[in-house]
């Protein structure tokens, strides 16, 4: 195998992807007041989403250690890309980061290379399919580490949640000078900065309004639409992410779509009903 894709639990990957060798994911861990699970295969977003309502303090994560992800990298493979949560908002990057070296220490030379999203969920799997891609196509790999890095640079977040209590207590909120009332139907449209933190870029009046406003800040910043995938992530509401998908290509051609239901990470600070989506 020429190469391999580690991605961390908050990466959404399409089912084919799963079970396919070239990928692993490496789970974080979540914790809601006394309920402990790994984010992996054993996932029931029901059940989490579930005790998340029912539990009266914040849920929580906690990235893999950096021996987790030196193992990740043990494999025949002549190059790994890592792609991980941003940096601003997990530790999960330098954990990453720390277990190449511990690799390198331990078994010697390797090409691996951690990217840091500057994302999260789909964000993340876009970076994964372009690894992939290149790899694909026969780049070398110091092309595909740079290639990855520009890509990563053009790519844009944005998302809209019904609620943004999690992120707001767990503190990755700490850039957005105001939140308007949750009591109002205020729904405020954010995204990504090219930082990695996360912004807040306008709002509606009720969820629908503001998914339509997401939708058109898309539209309005998106350069080359149609060699682009448009990737749409959903906590348990997928009849709103196809409402989001139609409204966007209403109005622009791409050159793919791919809509997942969030995993164990993006489920916790989505909130149910979260629409995630990147281009």
């Amino acid at each position: 195998m020429r190469y391999k894709i580690v991605v961390d639990s908050c990466c959404e990957l399409p089912e084919k992807w799963k079970k396919d060798p070239r990928f692993e994911i490496v789970p974080l861990a979540l914790e809601v007041g006394d309920y402990r699970i790994m984010d992996d295969e054993t996932f029931d977003q029901a059940e989490f989403i579930r005790k998340v309502a029912e539990c009266p303090t914040c849920p929580r994560s906690s990235c893999p250690s950096p021996q987790r992800y030196m193992e990740s990298y043990r494999t025949e493979a002549e190059h790994v890309y890592v792609v991980t949560l941003s940096s601003n908002l997990s530790g999960s990057y330098n954990s990453a980061v720390v277990g190449r070296d511990l690799y390198h220490e331990n078994y010697g030379s390797k090409q691996i290379h951690v990217v840091d999203s500057r994302s999260a969920s789909c964000g993340e799997t876009q970076i994964a399919m372009k690894a992939m891609e290149y790899e694909e196509q026969g780049f070398p790999f110091e092309v595909i580490v740079e290639k990855l890095e520009r890509f990563r640079d053009s790519m844009r977040t944005y998302f809209v949640l019904d609620n943004l209590e999690t992120l707001r207590k767990n503190g990755r909120l700490s850039g957005v000078k105001a939140l308007v009332a949750s009591t109002l139907n205020i729904k405020p449209v954010m995204a990504g900065t090219r930082e990695g933190t996360i912004e807040q870029l306008g709002q509606g009046i009720g969820i629908k309004k503001a998914l339509q406003k997401m939708a058109e800040t898309l539209v309005k910043n998106v350069s080359n639409a149609q060699e682009r995938v448009l990737m749409i992530t959903h906590c348990n509401n997928a009849a709103r992410a196809e409402a989001l998908k139609n409204h966007i290509l209403s109005r622009i051609s791409v050159g793919n779509v791919v809509v997942m239901d969030t995993a164990g990470v993006s489920s916790m600070y989505a909130n149910d009903g979260g629409v995630i989506v990147t281009i």
